[in-house]
C-alpha cells in the first residue's frame, strides 16, 4: 500500500489518558482537537514528510481504510499541523 499526490497513509495511535481534578478522561471524553499518528506511507508530493514520522493532525480529516486486517486514516498534507 502506497500514498500519491499530497495523500498520506496514517496509523493512528492511542493517546494517553487525561487527568482532571482526579478523574481520568479517556479519547472519547477528552475530546482533542488533534490526533496523533505515524507515518505509514507518504505521498511523492508530500514535502517534509516521510514514513516513520509522528505527525498530528486533524481529527476530522480524511477517511479510515482497512488494509490487510489494520484500519488505516488518510489524510491530506494539509491536515498535518505537527511533525515530531
Amino acid at each position: 500500500m502506497r500514498a500519491v499526490n499530497f495523500y498520506v497513509i496514517i496509523e493512528k495511535l492511542k493517546q494517553e489518558n487525561v487527568n482532571v481534578g482526579g478523574l481520568e478522561l479517556t479519547d472519547k471524553l477528552s475530546e482533542k482537537r488533534y490526533l496523533r499518528g505515524k507515518v505509514q506511507s507518504a505521498g511523492d508530493q508530500a514535502n517534509f514528510i516521510s514514513e516513520g514520522d509522528i505527525v498530528y493532525y486533524d481529527r476530522h480529516a480524511g477517511h479510515e481504510i482497512t488494509f490487510d486486517g489494520n484500519v488505516y486514516q488518510v489524510i491530506k498534507t494539509s491536515d498535518i499541523v505537527i511533525v515530531e
